[in-house]
């Protein structure tokens, strides 16, 4: 795999599900510590301490599944939308094992969920850019179908990891080619150029914005132009319906 030529759909599927299994393993594997504890322990303080465990980590297993169900699968059939107030809610819940606070800003509204899964990937990087916490903003404005997305990250020695820009663009971090570890933001380019929007990162001490915006935003002509050039029957709209015949 040298690069996003090569990548065929297979090894995206295998990669993004190893992406998502190394997410939740480690609270899975919590959980079954803390019920062993349970069957084998019956000192009260065990117990207590393998129930706060399992608890917590259920949690956190759970809000990582959901957020990899919006940011990574179909999350409803081609073409549809999604609540931005559904993706804030598992963004806030995964964001809360994370080290970073999450600041979020934009009324909830109906979005094309290539959009969404990019806004939820980018919170992703954004969080890569922070190791050590701090705040991550997420905010975003303009029409759903063509937003722009802000995100400012900052925090003690933030910084911008030196492969990012290559694997955004589909190209690999290294001659390992595209692995596991990699594959997050290699799909979040993927994802970028299929919701055609530009990708852009700036840098100044600890503080990074991130803005992702349409390559081109048609005016009110062009898409005028675009309903009334199809013909009558195309998506239940036609010149008769544009005119309001």
């Amino acid at each position: 795999m040298s690069g996003y030529e090569s990548l065929s759909s297979m090894d995206l599927a295998a990669l993004l599900c190893s992406r998502v299994c190394h997410d939740i393993i480690n609270p899975v594997g919590a959980i079954n510590n803390g019920l062993e504890v349970l069957g084998e322990d019956n000192g009260e303080e065990m117990q207590v301490f393998a129930m706060e465990l399992i608890t917590k980590s259920a949690r956190t297993a759970s809000a990582k599944l959901q957020f990899a169900r919006l940011a990574f699968g179909a999350a409803g059939s081609a073409g549809a939308e999604i609540d931005t107030g559904n993706a804030e809610e598992v963004a806030r819940c995964y964001m809360e094992g994370e080290k970073a606070d999450l600041d979020w800003s934009g009324a909830p509204v109906l979005m094309p969920k290539n959009l969404v899964k990019l806004l939820l990937n980018l919170i992703l990087i954004g969080a890569t850019t922070i190791p050590r916490g701090g705040s991550l903003k997420v905010s975003f404005e303009g029409d759903p179908k063509y937003p722009t997305f802000t995100l400012v990250c900052e925090g003690r020695n933030a910084r911008i990891p030196a492969s990012l820009d290559r694997l955004l663009r589909g190209r690999p971090a290294d001659e390992q080619g595209i692995t596991s570890h990699t594959i997050q933001p290699y799909y979040t380019g993927l994802l970028a150029r299929e919701a055609k929007m530009d990708l852009a990162f700036d840098w100044v001490d600890d503080k990074i914005t991130i803005e992702a915006k349409p390559v081109h935003i048609p005016t009110e002509d062009e898409l005028a132009e675009t309903i009334g050039s199809l013909p009558d029957g195309v998506d239940g709209i036609g010149k008769d319906a544009a005119e309001g015949v």
